[in-house]
């Protein structure tokens, strides 16, 4: 048994060095094909890592797979590394400090405590769009970040010198995911294990939902909620499911005109259809040879809104083409494909391995479109504006006298989605060359912005004498981060904003992003749409949402003849000519090395000690109540109240926003009752490391419902025992301090979006013991039991509205922890306030007994700290 598919002493030799391999083709033979690469990938990670019978029951639970494409056994995965930005970082740091706290308190050493893997994080969530249509905005609105958040950067600065292996990537080194694809990852690295050279694939978690862009390129990675993240940074493996693997098969070729955006919002939306949620998908067919690594990184960066946990392309020579245009050294690209061809996951265009459902997709069929108003999976035509707006059946009080009804408000190339793909800013800065020669301009009140994931990008746009063209449409580069796509987009102009309160516009939102969830680009704005960067251009100098680019002219040019779209769009000659001409692979080294030299960065102080000093006044950071060994599991059998009743898509941007903090909000003014400046207030992601402002922030969202009672003010709600109204965290506090249990109640992809760990958190602290929704995205799921809530799904047919709660309604959980199992039957029924008893029918979302032990001990911090104390004794 202990020998039974243990790797093979087979060897690799690359450039005279030799290197051990799990040679799946050994092993497997022609079974292999049958298997996805994303599987292959998975079971030489559980060969390598296990032994025995974890290793026996793991091989065979994936084999076995193949018979009917699902399984329910589980596998341990183990990464090789771990990757985060500011903003997950930043919390899970401080509950790294805090722990380290608890076990000090405990006689214990905290300086044992300390993630066992490499940690990069990038500081690239927490530049905002203050300075935009000038020249200098990028380095003013860089001045104006690191001085907002001068106390967070000391405090990740303590994390980079007192945690071995956390790296922190200073502010203006681009966004995470773009550092990923351009400097971080190998494809194939190499280890040392018992005085032997392993090759071994790139492997990593992510705490952020677009982890899989790396996918594009052939290394497996997806993203997980920062809770989950801990655990793996503390030694532990990530425990799932062996997935379901979803097959797009790709034929044919994208005609000229169409763009990387256009494919990645259609397999959005078909996958979206047929209802994915946590599968694995992976890309095969013809097809995928036409596609470069940066068309398959915008479709692979698009995972989490199509519903998967990963959007794979395996290697191939376009992965060697794109490790070459980055300066990847010559023998590690030639150490790719020759691992890649012998392990058996090097990508052929012609197999056909088996899945658990597959869609065809032909190339050809792909038309220019964008997504919207509200979801990334509504996709429409590029001309069909007008008509999604007009659904809305707006009337101004009184036309405004410069703006149509439906102005552009905000035009951003902005994300990692379009931004990191050099062929998407080279085709928007030739439509602004264009645009610029006949003389058109933007309107004044539209804010715009250009914000790329790598500082390389201005570079090779430089090159391309693209930056005065793309300046003169007001698209200045603001910065290197995720800016707009993730509510940072700074304010509104004046004209705008006092237009909307006077009721005479309904603006919108023109964005290159990947979402567009009601408030989350800016939280006066429920409106916008998802496009490729040169279409953000061209609706930008319309400056009318409503345009019909098809038909109707951009503007009219200063001799009077009418532009339109198709006299300014790019040919794929032109962009394939310039994108070739402005390439120079040592840009991106280059540019990554003197944006990490950030002198402003180095130059803040930061303490030295293993524990941190806390500053009790502080509004940024404060330690965690919930960093205790004694936060105990909330399993168990009770009657609660709902706290909340919600309906489908509640994101985590409802449930924990990252937007501006409104000045008028309950959350401002309790931090200005403890100093702060109202006009400067910052983003709720900046406060992640107090869980004070996090508590009140919970659910602070205007377009979120709450159905306890129709009518009341944002982020309140009903506290049932007494009929008020209050702050939802009032109502809570109100609950904890009468004995009461409350419970949440939710419909359809409950925690859909970003990968937000304080989206739990929250839950945690107001009390919530558990969650009954008809679905669940796959990493809030994960978040909750990472916390200690229980989430619990709907049988079919049951939702909120068929519940009909009303005030005075309770709900009788019985979840015993000794009777949990992975998606085990809970009873559940509904207590009416007459009396009367109704039981429904859930069943935990619990995947792994790796989660039921994490709901026994509360969640994923008491468990480390159980585990640390046991260690030392303590």
């Amino acid at each position: 048994m202990e020998n039974t598919y243990s790797p093979t002493e087979a060897r690799l030799v690359v450039d005279g060095a030799s290197y051990r391999y799990v040679d799946l083709p050994g092993l497997f033979g022609d079974t292999l094909r049958e298997l996805p690469v994303v599987l292959r990938l998975l079971l030489e990670n559980v060969i390598r890592n296990t032994e025995g019978e974890e290793r026996q029951q793991a091989v065979e639970g994936i084999l076995a797979w193949k018979v009917r494409a699902t399984s329910e056994a589980e596998i341990a995965f183990q990464p090789n590394r771990v990757l985060m930005h500011d903003t997950t970082s930043t919390p899970a740091l401080v509950d790294i400090a805090g722990m380290r706290d608890a076990l000090a308190e405990a006689g214990a050493d905290p300086a044992s405590l300390g993630p066992v893997l490499p940690v990069d994080s990038s500081v690239d969530h927490s530049l905002a769009v203050e300075y935009f249509a000038q020249r200098d905005a990028a380095a003013l609105n860089l001045k104006l970040e690191l001085r907002r958040n001068a106390e967070r950067y000391r405090f990740l600065r303590w994390a980079s010198k007192a945690l071995k292996g956390v790296r922190i990537h200073p502010p203006g080194t681009g966004i995470m995911h773009t550092i990923n694809l351009e400097q971080l990852a190998t494809v194939v690295t190499t280890v040392e294990r018992n005085g032997e050279s392993w090759a071994v694939p790139d492997t990593l978690i992510g705490t952020d939902s677009h982890t899989p862009m790396i996918n594009g390129i052939g290394v497996l990675g997806w993203g997980v909620g920062g809770l989950e993240a801990q655990t793996v940074m503390f030694g532990m493996p990530v425990m799932q499911r062996i997935p379901d693997v979803i097959g797009v098969r790709l034929t044919g070729a994208m005609r000229p005109g169409v763009l990387a955006t256009d494919l990645a919002l259609t397999i959005t939306q078909r996958l979206r259809a047929i209802g994915v949620s946590g599968e694995f998908v992976e890309y095969f067919g013809p097809g995928v040879a036409t596609l470069t690594a940066g068309d398959r990184a915008v479709v692979a960066n698009m995972a989490p809104e199509y519903g998967a946990s990963t959007g794979f392309f395996p290697v191939d020579h376009h992965t060697l083409d794109y490790l070459r245009a980055t300066n990847r050294p010559a023998p590690s690209v030639r150490l790719v494909e020759a691992f890649s061809r012998q392990a058996g996951v090097w990508f052929d265009p012609h197999a056909e391995p088996r899945y658990t459902r597959t869609i065809d997709i032909d190339l050809a069929n792909i038309g220019m479109h964008i997504a919207g108003p509200r979801r990334p999976q509504d996709l429409l035509d590029y001309s069909q504006t007008s008509a999604e707006l007009a659904k809305l059946d707006f009337h101004p009080v009184q036309p405004h006298p410069f703006m149509p009804k439906h102005p552009v408000a905000i035009a951003a190339i902005t994300s990692c989605t379009n931004t990191s793909d050099p062929a998407l800013l080279i085709a928007a800065g030739l439509l602004a060359r264009k645009a610029r020669a006949r003389g058109l301009k933007v309107p004044s009140w539209i804010k715009t912005s250009l914000g790329p994931g790598s500082p390389a990008a201005a570079a090779y746009l430089e090159r391309a004498n693209l930056i005065d063209d793309l300046s003169a449409v007001g698209f200045d580069i603001v910065g290197y981060g995720c800016t707009t796509c993730i509510g940072n987009s700074g304010p509104l102009t004046q004209p705008v904003r006092e237009a909307m309160a006077d009721r005479r516009i309904y603006p919108v939102a023109m964005l290159s992003g990947n979402r567009n969830f009601p408030g989350r680009i800016h939280p006066d704005l429920d409106l916008g749409f998802i496009m490729s960067p040169p279409l953000v251009i061209a609706f930008a100098l319309a400056g009318d949402a409503r345009i019909d680019l098809s038909h109707e002219p951009i503007q009219h040019a200063s001799g009077g003849e009418p532009v339109f779209l198709h006299d300014l769009w790019p040919t794929r000659e032109e962009v394939t000519e310039l994108v070739a001409a402005a390439a120079d692979p040592r840009d991106f080294p280059r540019a990554f090395a003197l944006a990490s030299k950030n002198p402003a960065w180095h130059d803040l102080d930061a303490p030295d000690s293993a524990q941190f000093p806390w500053n009790p006044a502080s509004t940024a950071l404060r330690r965690p109540p919930f960093a205790a060994a004694t936060q105990g599991s909330q399993l168990g059998k009770y009657s609660a109240y709902p706290l909340l009743v919600l309906g489908d898509d509640v994101t985590t941007d409802h449930i924990s926003p990252a937007s501006a903090i409104p000045k008028d909000s309950y959350v401002a003014d309790f931090l200005v009752s403890r100093g702060d400046d109202r006009d400067d207030l910052n983003v709720f992601a900046s406060r992640r490391g107090n869980w004070e402002v996090m508590l009140r922030a919970a659910f602070y969202n205007r377009t979120l419902v709450n159905r306890l009672r129709p009518g009341m003010p944002v982020a309140h709600t009903l506290h049932i025992p007494s009929g008020d109204v209050m702050p939802i965290f009032e109502a809570a506090q109100r609950y904890q301090h009468d004995g009461d249990s409350v419970v949440l109640v939710a419909g359809e992809r409950y925690g859909t979006g970003s990968s937000r760990d304080w989206a739990a958190k929250g839950q945690r602290l107001l009390g919530i013991r558990a969650v009954l929704a008809v679905s669940f995205e796959r990493i809030h799921r994960s978040n909750l039991i990472g916390m200690g809530i229980l989430p619990l799904r709907f049988a079919p047919g049951t939702n909120p509205d068929s519940l009909d709660l009303r005030p005075g309604d309770k709900l009788e959980v019985d979840a015993s922890p000794d009777m949990l199992s992975p998606r085990c039957k809970v009873s559940v029924r509904i207590v009416r306030a007459n009396g009367s008893a109704q039981p429904i029918e859930a069943t935990a979302a619990v995947e792994t007994r790796l989660e039921c032990t994490l709901l026994r001990s509360g969640g994923v911090i008491p468990l480390i700290l159980q585990k640390s104390l046991a260690t030392q004794g303590a």
